[in-house]
């Protein structure tokens, strides 16, 4: 082991990072500045069997199975904004770039990367190794249509590149939907290409008695949102627009988006279910008296859940599965009785063959994904 270890010490020399509070205890830390140096690291990592947790901004660390490293990667040190072409709205970033910074930057030429609003401190790397989508879905479709190239350092140990920087280049297209909601479990993903979209003239909020009624009538809103306490129609466009909208809606137009804050309790779930099924599951939501937001015409549902409601739980659970939905953990009980993910997927054979694909010796975030692969 003393010899692994020295073997270990010098590849990742000058790539020593100090331990992140929130993550796993391990021996070693690394903060790769360049995809090489990652390749290297889970090329030894796959000839001796160590076991490697990625970590961004740490906000979604709690989505799937647990992951008990030897090693921890951050991407803190690919932080860097590589090339942006505004006039072909497009962007090239590394994963460690935070999404609240990137919007920072696209917002001083009138654009965005339409990234998930919260929460802060997020990466982009992980918010598409987790496949999340934001708020503006209902209008933009899901991150996975705006990733247009991925260069991911697989799990052993090699340098892959799919897509291409134009907005309608199709070469290698499969890459790029591979790597977003794989949770690290092909390879640590290290820079991206992204379609932009250029800011509307102006944004408008109006509050709404029946979000399905708003559905109906808003034209093109960027999201319907249901919460415990009202129902949002978020729209876009000029003031004129936004104006004739909310007379349309019958309510008051309120300058301005103000998104709802993330739900934070003992336990978080993300309900995933078509789009036509969300009324019968947030009427549950109000029974059992939790908290949750709710994405009419999406059929996303997040919520919060007090320990030992179980039962209702697994009820949720099953009645999404029936519609072909499921119910997932975004943050893994303690007891780990509660699966974080439900039944195995059909696709789970398939899965491993792709895992096998890019990461034969299994080190990259092994056991994450259902089923534990």
């Amino acid at each position: 082991m003393t010899v692994l270890k020295a073997e270990l010490a010098r590849l990742a020399k000058g790539m020593f990072a100090d331990p992140i509070p929130a993550a796993p205890s391990v021996e070693l830390t690394v903060a790769p500045a360049q995809v090489e140096d990652a390749a290297a690291i889970l090329r030894f990592a796959s000839k001796v069997g160590l076991r490697v947790l990625f970590w961004g901004g740490g906000t979604h660390q709690g989505i799937g199975n647990a992951v008990a490293p030897d090693i921890v990667m951050t991407t803190h040190r690919l932080d860097k904004i590589v090339d942006w072409q505004a006039e072909d709205l497009t962007i090239v970033v590394e994963a460690g770039v935070t999404v609240s910074d990137l919007e920072a930057q696209l917002q001083q030429r009138g654009q965005t990367a339409v990234l998930p609003e919260s929460p802060a401190g997020a990466t982009v790397g992980g918010l598409v190794a987790a496949g999340l989508s934001g708020w503006r879905r209902l209008r933009y479709g899901p991150t996975r249509d705006r990733i247009l190239e991925v260069v991911l350092a697989t799990g052993d140990g090699r340098v892959v590149r799919g897509g291409g920087p134009l907005v309608k280049n199709v070469t290698g297209y499969d890459l790029p939907r591979l790597a977003t909601g794989s949770l690290g479990s092909l390879g640590l993903i290290a820079r991206l290409c992204l379609k932009l979209w250029p800011l509307a003239a102006d944004r408008g909020m109006v509050e709404v008695a029946d979000p399905q009624m708003a559905l109906r009538t808003a034209y093109r809103p960027l999201a319907v949102i249901e919460t415990t306490e009202r129902s949002v129609a978020y729209l876009a466009g000029t003031r004129a627009e936004l104006e004739a909208q909310a007379a349309r809606l019958g309510g008051r137009l309120v300058a301005g988006h103000r998104w709802p804050e993330p739900l934070a309790g003992p336990r978080e779930f993300v309900l995933r279910v078509p789009a036509g099924e969300i009324g019968w599951f947030v009427d549950e939501m109000r029974v059992n008296e939790w908290a949750f937001q709710a994405a009419h015409g999406v059929g996303e549902v997040r919520l919060v859940v007090d320990r030992g409601d179980d039962e209702q739980l697994a009820r949720l659970r099953e009645e999404a599965e029936n519609l072909g939905g499921a119910l997932v953990a975004y943050s893994s009980p303690e007891d780990g009785v509660f699966d974080p993910w439900g039944a195995a997927p059909e696709s789970a054979d398939l899965q491993r063959r792709v895992k096998a694909a890019f990461d034969p010796a299994g080190v990259a975030n092994p056991g994450i994904l259902p089923g534990g692969i």
